[in-house]
């Protein structure tokens, strides 16, 4: 029994819901942790559904830049609980539920209806185009929206003042310029979206167990494991260019210059080396692998919640026909 698009929504809804609640801690945690380490403009939040770009304003409190002597993170957590409150380990939850939650329900119900319309056509290798398409949209749609909110925590502007620094931002690059890093966002999504979405349903075909919470939850978090390895590269330059061009945008600084995703590349190789496209590995995968598993188990559960209930209807439906039927005959 089929689900109906809304109810993929309302799936993934759900699941975004829930993984944010779950990694949104770990998160926050990292960035407090690294805030104690040094001098920072801005900082790198991404709990598994989305990047988000914190800035460090002095004079302002900030939930990222609160003071805290930590050893580690289980040091970390229960400090941060017992001299702010619980509620303090999810202050980063806000952006998440903003515009990833809204993102991963687009992400996830196209990849779906994709799919179905796909395989036809590419049979086995359809996850790897639903994937694709699906990722690459979803990120030129919120692009624009990044780069506006980029502009406004960055500047402290007002909505105002932010229309006029559009316009003008328009009128000088074009409307392409609404799209500012989407290369860089691309470059990485893209290819992580298509290899985890290939193995996940290869894994989930040969998972043998009865549990569809077990099967989504390994195979997804093989999955996301193995996409993040492979692509973790790409995450470096992107991670590196987001925070340029951040400190930029604080500094009131145009232009891309040498923050281009081949500019940042080069930097990094000429730096540290090949290894240091490399590095961040297990933050990454700690990250990434949790929250790919709990998202799509999530939404596995809600899709087979909805079928039941679609089957229990449709059975319903049948039998009161055949009861109106039998009263007719």
């Amino acid at each position: 029994m089929e689900i109906t698009p809304t109810q993929q929504m309302i799936s993934s809804c759900s699941g975004a819901l829930i993984t944010s609640l779950f990694v949104t801690p770990l998160d926050v945690i990292k960035i407090r942790l690294q805030a104690q380490q040094g001098s920072r403009k801005c900082f790198m939040y991404c709990n598994g559904l989305m990047d988000h770009m914190c800035y460090c304003v002095n004079g302002r409190t900030r939930w990222y830049s609160r003071p805290g002597n930590f050893n580690g993170t289980i040091h970390a957590m229960i400090k941060i609980a017992q001299n702010e409150g619980i509620s303090s380990l999810w202050s980063g939850l806000s952006p998440t539920l903003v515009m990833a939650v809204p993102a991963t329900v687009v992400y996830f119900t196209s990849y779906d209806q994709l799919k179905s319309k796909l395989a036809p056509i590419f049979h086995s290798y359809a996850p790897i185009m639903a994937g694709a398409i699906a990722r690459g949209g979803t990120v030129t749609v919120i692009s624009p929206l990044e780069l506006i909110r980029t502009k406004m925590q960055s500047q402290q502007l007002s909505y105002r003042e932010l229309t006029e620094v559009i316009k003008t931002s328009v009128r000088k690059s074009g409307f392409i310029s609404l799209w500012r890093g989407w290369s860089a966002t691309m470059l990485r999504d893209v290819p992580f979206s298509m290899m985890y979405w290939y193995m996940y349903e290869e894994l989930k075909t040969r998972v043998n167990t009865s549990s569809l919470f077990l099967q989504s939850f390994i195979s997804g978090f093989c999955a996301g494991t193995t996409a993040a390895i492979v692509t973790l590269p790409l995450d470096v330059v992107k991670t590196s260019r987001q925070i340029k061009l951040g400190e930029k945008e604080m500094l009131g600084l145009n232009g891309n210059g040498s923050v281009t995703t081949l500019g940042i590349m080069r930097n990094i190789i000429n730096t540290s080396g090949t290894r240091g496209l490399f590095v961040g590995l297990l933050p990454r995968c700690a990250k990434i692998a949790p929250a790919c598993a709990i998202m799509i188990s999530s939404y596995e559960l809600g899709k087979s919640f909805f079928r039941s209930s679609n089957q229990l209807a449709s059975s319903e439906r049948s039998r009161d026909f055949i009861s109106i039927q039998d009263i007719g005959t």
